[in-house]
């Protein structure tokens, strides 16, 4: 008998121990909410299919963007040069045509790496829209394989009402639980929502996608490690293609008959809640509808994390009274959530682009100096200008509580900044505080615009102006976008 053996045999045999029963237990309550949200919900919100047109064409111009990128563009294509996969999705904005997975993986690295596309903040934080990689990308493979079965591919207005469902797991799961608190990144409900939908999208039934969710909480969590100083890094710019592709394959798995956990979450001991959320189940504060679509922000001014969205728009604003009088400057007071305070407020010597690009006192730096703010600005070479961490080193954030409490509150979602600048001879700009930044719902009258013109500008980086009137043209009409196939709008994109 091994080693091992004799313990587990003596464990087994010790008095007053109580073996584990392996009856098998009904899955977990919030995994079968899920699965019944995703097979039988109809979405019947108007507001919710014109938001998710617009996050699509969103999300498509943060991707392209990105395209201008080395440290994203070393990470596309095959895993092995020159494989030919039979009905590969397209990658938009590129020649590849991948297995979905990999093409989940690339086509998510894509529209999260400049930190410019959709934003929802509660609990928990993220970007709803990661889950476009694995759904577009999936559901462009399904529709080539489709019709070459002689079937019917799927639709846009099918990926719309697929990007609603996975904003909506992700927001309201992300509402009154915080992963972040116990060391979890936001991704873990990437993977979530996009292996429930993507499971509904392979045709699995209400248990297999169960069963998909199952794994996607069983699945090794990433932690917040890389986004924070000192190791904030460049993997934060690619985590979430890593979690969309990862819940594709999951239900990709489940789809070729892995079985699931039905007890994942609640399992004593072994469970998610007890190894890793301190032995708390997750609560919640509404059922699942389209209020996360309906409510989603956009980053449409700013290539910054959200929660310094206001405090760079104050900047901007402040910037013709302070560009001139940087040598000027005695302190700069940045009064802003608690949030912000405990994500992106950072001291001492910034690493890299990542670490820039979620650092307040930076970003305010550069607006001030500028005017401005974009992916550029935090490039190595535009860092070694003195004048910002000069800037950095005078700036005092606080916590302002009215900004924290309209921050939670459910009718309002703001998020608040405040800045004012203190000149050395005693003078000083007046305190701009701004509550609801360009691209929330209160504002998208006014944002609406200069999305699209985020949109068009992004595709005149990739295509000839011929296809980007084409692109805009289509995606502009949303009768005609929803019932494109899949398939044909993919190819569209395609370089």
């Amino acid at each position: 008998m091994s080693h091992e053996a004799a313990l587990n045999r003596s464990e087994a045999t010790t008095p007053g121990h109580v073996a584990e029963s392996a009856r098998r237990q009904p899955p977990d309550a919030e995994l079968v909410a899920i699965a019944d949200y995703v097979a039988d919900h109809v979405i019947d919100s108007p507001e919710a299919y014109v938001t998710a047109r617009h996050d699509l064409m969103d999300t498509l111009a943060c991707a392209f963007l990105a395209l201008d990128y080395p440290a994203c563009t070393r990470h596309l294509g095959p895993l092995v040069p020159g494989t030919v996969v039979p009905h590969g999705a397209r990658v938009p904005g590129t020649s590849f045509a991948l297995d979905p997975v990999k093409a989940a993986f690339d086509f998510g690295a894509m529209l999260r790496w400049l930190d410019f596309n959709d934003t929802w903040l509660a609990a928990e934080w993220g970007h709803p829209s990661d889950n476009l990689g694995g759904i577009l990308m999936l559901a462009d493979h399904l529709s080539r394989k489709a019709v070459d079965e002689g079937r019917e591919p799927f639709s846009m207005h099918d990926v719309l009402t697929w990007m609603i469902k996975a904003h909506e797991i992700q927001g309201v799961l992300a509402l009154e639980n915080g992963f972040n608190r116990v060391g979890l990144d936001h991704v873990v409900l990437v993977k979530v929502a996009t292996a429930a939908v993507a499971a509904q999208m392979l045709g699995l039934s209400k248990a297999g996608i169960v069963d998909a969710l199952s794994h996607a909480w069983v699945d090794g969590q990433s932690l917040r490690t890389y986004r924070h100083a000192p190791n904030a890094g460049s993997r934060k710019s690619w985590a979430a293609g890593d979690a969309t592709s990862r819940g594709v394959r999951l239900a990709l798995l489940v789809a070729a008959g892995e079985m699931g956990i039905p007890t994942v979450l609640s399992a004593p001991r072994w469970g998610f809640y007890d190894v890793l959320f301190d032995g708390e189940p997750f609560h919640f504060q509404r059922p699942y509808g389209s209020y996360v679509m309906e409510n989603v922000l956009f980053k449409i001014s700013y290539p910054a994390e959200f929660h310094a969205q206001t405090a760079v728009e104050a900047a901007v604003m402040l910037h013709p009274e302070v560009g001139d009088r940087i040598e000027q400057v005695d302190r700069i007071v940045l009064e802003t959530q608690e949030p912000g305070v405990r994500i992106i407020s950072k001291d001492g010597p910034l690493a890299n682009p990542a670490d820039r690009d979620h650092c307040l006192q930076y970003m305010v730096a550069v607006a001030l100096l500028h005017g401005e703010l974009t992916a550029a600005s935090y490039e190595d070479d535009f860092a070694l200008d003195p004048r910002i961490d000069a800037l950095r080193g005078k700036m005092q954030v606080r916590e302002e509580p009215a900004f924290t409490a309209d921050y939670y509150a459910p009718d309002k979602r703001a998020i608040g900044n405040a800045v004012q600048v203190f000149f050395n001879d005693g003078s000083r700009t007046e305190r701009v505080a701004i509550d609801y930044p360009v691209g929330h719902r209160r504002r998208r009258a006014e944002g609406v615009p200069l999305l699209e013109q985020k949109f068009i500008d992004a595709l005149a980086g990739c295509f000839p102006q011929q296809r980007v009137e084409a692109v805009t043209s289509l995606c502009g009409d949303a009768r005609r976008l929803e019932t494109t196939s899949v398939h044909a709008f993919c190819d569209l994109l395609a370089t």
